[in-house]
């Protein structure tokens, strides 16, 4: 379980996963009350690359660059060096060992995120690419070679989070997408497959939760977050009792 002193304010990290930067800038205001961390995916930096990150900083917030860094070890650093001194909290790495030092070589005052296994990804995919290990035995090697290696923390479901902190100490930091309001609600419709709910998050060690389209999609998403951090709220109590 995490002890970090995180403000409930910053634990939810919104995903602004659309392609227009107007209505990025939207959300954004229509949720600042409540949410002071934000994260750019592929989709709006294409759209709108460093402007919409400077604009989102020029209002007090934390910024996630999730643009998943996978390509040559050279490429990488230099994609990575690119984020030095723009008040990014937190960016995203693929890879083997060599780009995954490449990226730490670089990342300066970057905050460096491992991908471990993309929520969307199931058992059944496992079996599909001939790997016989589970998934859970897949993350925690990849998440503890990042550590090794000088990440300062990894992208991982909450279902594999609690083994993550248990083993792996609390300096590694954990933040878990696939979050959603209800218990064990999943839509088939849905792309994430591996899903908890923010108070299981916290109560596995999990330090941020990623969350988007269930608040950025609802009629009223400030009761969402509400309902949201008061789970975080709840697991955090829980810890202490």
């Amino acid at each position: 379980m995490s002890k970090k002193n995180i403000p409930l304010e910053e634990r939810i990290i919104l995903a602004l996963d659309i392609d227009n930067p107007k209505k990025a800038k939207e959300i954004v205001k229509k949720t600042e009350a409540r949410i002071h961390f934000y994260k750019v995916g592929l989709q709006l930096f294409l759209a709108g690359g460093f402007d919409i990150i400077e604009w989102i900083r020029g209002r007090g917030h934390k910024i996630m660059v999730d643009l998943k860094f996978f390509d040559i070890p050279e490429t990488v650093k230099l994609a990575v060096a690119q984020l030095n001194d723009r008040g990014v909290t937190f960016a995203t790495v693929h890879g083997n060992d060599p780009i995954i030092r490449a990226a730490v070589e670089a990342k300066g005052d970057v905050g460096l995120l491992a991908v471990t296994v993309l929520t969307s990804f199931g058992e059944e995919d496992m079996r599909e690419m001939g790997m016989t290990k589970s998934i859970e035995d897949l993350v925690y090697f990849r998440a503890k070679r990042a550590l090794e290696l000088g990440c300062d923390g990894v992208v991982s479901s909450g279902l594999e989070a609690a083994r993550l902190r248990e083993n792996l100490g609390d300096k590694l930091m954990i933040v878990t997408p696939g979050i959603r309001p209800g218990a064990n609600v999943y839509d088939n419709s849905d792309d994430q497959k591996r899903i908890v709910t923010s108070r299981e998050a916290i109560l596995s060690g999990v330090d941020y939760v990623v969350v988007g389209r269930p608040i950025t999609k609802a009629v009223d998403p400030l009761s969402v977050i509400a309902t949201l951090q008061q789970g975080i709220s709840d697991g955090l109590e829980d810890i202490t009792k």
